[in-house]
């Protein structure tokens, strides 16, 4: 499919050519660069196959000249993240290319399981009932039994590494070095301290432009894990990996997909020193870690660049796939079960962030995703530009929302009530 299906839709360019005369010269950062281009810095939710519309929301922020500095994602929004982090500098837009990887790829092909493991996903998407799963689910039982999910994870994996590939990211150093560089030669970020076109400062902090956070639930010991910045935990030489591994790691959707494993991690004291510093870990260091999805412990990790007891040069960006909590479960299917555990393991650490810092509400986005189903890798191309027009449709709402000097108000606020106690 051709992206231009999507960035040439009727509804987009109506979105765009709206927002023109809506946010015009309107101030969303205080980090800018000579184009004008604004800076921020973004958190993507996980949500599985509804992450095109994340793709949808970044395309419209791209559009008006807003671009990113420090980038996180669990699961699905890790997707999106890490090919952002490695399209380029900080200063180029990113969204076509990906909505470009994604046209190009059929998402079906990520079930890459066995057939007895891709019928009992059909049954289950397809709303099949109790009796005709307990019958597809007995013949996957040994894949739960020796495998621990249905399919490997393979495909995606390869998808990832020629993606990354592309941009001529073959390992962690390479991504690094990518990310230290920050904007592109004979640019520069300037930091606003004024109202006047003259009152700018230079901006070169490269720990803000090269911060980047995929989170991934390591279930052997039960830790919260950042890559990249636990990736001394697991791996010798972490610059020769393969930063695919990363995302890998936090979109293994439990049961879906296989549990990513990592064998051969470091051990001695000084590795155990860094486990127990940085996940509490009291027992010896694993041989072998396996992964499940980030979103079982933090699918929206809108707290990871926070800093209570400061006004930032910069916002937070959070981007959600719709509401929290916004119905209840009353159907006691086992497919409906089974999502309900997996839904009430992911709200908990954010959404407890988000009760104790009200804040930051106003930083966030809820795309609406309607009926469409998070599991479905099958969708078809209607609905892809659906979800993309969704994205978009809510970051234009958004962009008309928010006001930076309010929230630089609020945020001074409550800087001074944390210094205060």
């Amino acid at each position: 499919m051709d992206k231009r299906k999507f960035t040439e839709n009727g509804e987009i360019l109506a979105i765009l050519q709206d927002l023109e005369e809506q946010i015009r010269d309107k101030k969303f950062s205080d980090i800018i660069d000579k184009n004008n281009y604004q800076y921020v810095d973004l958190v993507q939710e996980g949500g599985g196959v509804l992450g095109i519309a994340l793709v949808g929301y970044v395309y419209i922020l791209e559009q008006v000249g807003i671009r990113f500095l420090s980038l996180a994602g669990t699961s699905a929004g890790s997707i999106n993240t890490i090919l952002m982090a490695a399209a380029g500098t900080c200063d180029m837009k990113k969204s076509e290319w990906i909505l470009d990887c994604l046209c190009n790829k059929n998402l079906y092909d990520f079930v890459d399981g066995d057939r007895d493991a891709k019928e009992f996903i059909d049954a289950l998407l397809s709303d099949a009932g109790n009796l005709k799963l307990v019958l597809k689910g007995c013949q996957v039982v040994d894949n739960f039994k020796d495998d621990l999910g249905l399919n490997p994870g393979n495909n995606f994996h390869q998808w990832m590494t020629n993606l990354l590939s592309q941009k001529g990211i073959k390992n962690y150093a390479d991504l690094k070095a990518l990310r230290k560089k920050g904007i592109s030669e004979k640019n520069q970020l300037y930091r606003v301290i004024g109202p006047k076109p003259e009152d700018v400062e230079d901006y070169n902090r490269e720990d803000h432009w090269s911060n980047l956070a995929i989170i991934a639930a390591d279930i052997t010991t039960e830790s919260k894990i950042v890559f990249p910045k636990m990736i001394d935990l697991f791996y010798s030489n972490p610059d020769v990996q393969n930063p695919a591994d990363f995302v890998r790691a936090s979109m293994s959707i439990p049961l879906f997909f296989i549990p990513f494993k990592i064998k051969n991690i470091p051990t001695g004291v000084e590795a155990w020193k860094r486990w127990n510093e940085e996940t509490c870990l009291r027992t010896s260091v694993p041989a072998e870690v396996m992964f499940m999805d980030g979103g079982i412990i933090s699918n929206f990790p809108i707290d990871i660049f926070h800093e209570n007891n400061n006004v930032p040069a910069s916002p937070t960006f959070g981007i959600k796939l719709g509401y929290d909590k916004n119905e209840i479960n009353t159907n006691e299917k086992i497919s409906n079960v089974i999502s309900s555990l997996f839904d009430t393991a992911r709200y908990g650490y954010d959404s407890e962030f988000l009760r104790k810092n009200p804040d930051f509400k106003n930083l966030i986005g809820y795309i609406d995703t309607a009926s469409h189903n998070w599991l479905n890798f099958g969708l078809t191309d209607d609905a892809k530009i659906d979800l993309f027009i969704r994205g978009a449709q809510k970051a234009a709402e958004f962009l008309t929302r928010f006001n930076w000097e309010e929230y630089k108000k609020i945020r001074k606020a409550k800087s001074d009530y944390y210094k205060s106690v």
